[in-house]
């Protein structure tokens, strides 16, 4: 733009055209256009910097928006990360509740077990000895009555007296088909373990005479009596000690059934948790996963807002420097038309004027342009403007006193029209 100005600024000195000197004064209608360019330039600048000023703006406050939803997405991420790290920790610690809960769980099933076991054991004990001592008590009854039948008269009572223990009056009891041998056997049993329960010396089987037996209340009935006390006392504590036995072991039934009921809730609930802290769990996984993304996102923005707002204000410092180069291109061409008409009254003088003085001095003229075209070629590194110069040089020489601006006119229109191309 700088070249074309100058350019347009020697084409004007290099143009004397044939106006009259009542006309318009072409010189001060250059340096009119050349203001207005001037103007207009500055007028742009000035837009441009109210533009740059607005974007500057807006590239700060993006700026700090990005800069606070970073710092914001930040925050949420660690915060997602110990959230996530806690719930890992809450189901961790329920799992093993659970486990806990279970081997409890199987440990009181193992223990009902084995006390149902001991149960049936104990029941199956109790049954068979309850037979057993009702069987010894119904035997003993009917021994007793068979005896207090045969002191009425029977002819075995004789035999009963004269036997010298319980064994051999059982003996005779059988030998006389009164009691059966099975019921004298069972009924010798009976009064060895009785004997052995109480670590008394066996005076049943200790050969008492019948005065013995007399002095007791009757002899042998009431040894019969005291044996049936005994058994239906052994079969009322054996009773007793059953149905104990039969609570206790429904109580512990109970308990352990509410036990196990109480733990099961536990594991249930421990699993609910379980459940709740692994939606949780996953809820924050995803949500970090996103957080992730829009922090991503917004550092790449934010980078790339950067890397505009910079290119917008190196942009902006280059196109204020060719402005500035412009306007100091413009005021230079006005500089160098003024120093052209060597002081001279701008309003009085026409190119007619400037060119009838510059008629005599052609040459010189003409040379000064040349000079002036190449300079500014050299300065602005321009071949195009090198070789104008060699042109309008080679153009100048061979004009033969006549007008060497006639192609140099031409030359310049061609080489404006280039550089505006």
């Amino acid at each position: 733009m700088k070249a074309v100005l100058l350019v347009v600024a020697l084409a004007c000195l290099a143009c004397p055209t044939q106006v009259s000197a009542e006309a318009s004064n072409p010189i001060n209608m250059v340096i009119d256009l050349l203001s207005d360019m001037q103007a207009k330039l500055i007028k742009t600048g000035e837009d441009a910097h109210e533009e740059y000023v607005e974007f500057a703006d807006f590239c700060e406050d993006k700026a700090g928006e990005f800069s606070h939803e970073i710092e914001a997405t930040k925050a949420k991420v660690e915060e997602l990360t110990a959230a996530i790290e806690e719930q890992k920790a809450t189901i961790a610690k329920l799992t093993e509740r659970t486990e806990n809960l279970g081997a409890d769980i199987a440990a009181d099933a193992a223990d009902l077990k084995e006390a149902e076991e001991v149960r049936k054991k104990e029941s199956a004990d109790f049954v068979k000895e309850e037979k057993e001592l009702m069987e010894t008590i119904g035997m003993i009854q009917r021994a007793i009555k068979v005896l207090e039948k045969e002191t009425k008269g029977g002819a075995s009572m004789m035999q009963l007296k004269n036997a010298g223990s319980l064994a051999q009056a059982l003996s005779v009891m059988v030998q006389a088909s009164l009691i059966d041998t099975s019921d004298a056997t069972q009924l010798t049993a009976f009064v060895q373990s009785t004997q052995s329960s109480d670590d008394t010396d066996d005076e049943a089987f200790g050969a008492p005479s019948a005065v013995a037996y007399e002095s007791k209340g009757g002899g042998i009935i009431e040894t019969l009596e005291d044996l049936l006390d005994k058994a239906e006392s052994q079969l009322d504590e054996s009773r007793n000690k059953e149905t104990k036995a039969k609570y206790d072991y429904e109580m512990l039934l109970q308990s352990g059934e509410d036990e196990t009921k109480f733990t099961k809730k536990d594991m249930d609930d421990a699993k609910k948790s379980i459940a709740a802290a692994s939606e949780k769990l996953s809820t924050a996984e995803g949500e970090l996963t996103v957080a992730k993304k829009e922090l991503a996102g917004d550092v790449k923005a934010k980078g790339a807002l950067h890397h505009d707002c910079m290119s917008r204000a190196q942009s902006y410092e280059t196109e204020t420097k060719d402005r500035d180069g412009e306007l100091e291109a413009l005021a230079k061409a006005k500089q160098v038309i003024k120093e052209s008409v060597e002081g001279a009254s701008l309003t009085q003088m026409s190119f007619v004027q400037v060119s009838s003085e510059l008629s005599s001095r052609m040459d010189l003229t003409s040379l000064k342009v040349v000079r002036l075209i190449r300079d500014l070629g050299y300065k602005e590194k321009s071949n195009a403007l090198v070789q104008l110069a060699v042109k309008m040089a080679s153009a100048a020489r061979s004009a033969g006193g006549q007008d060497p601006f006639a192609k140099i006119r031409d030359m310049i229109s061609d080489m404006i029209t280039k550089l505006e191309d």
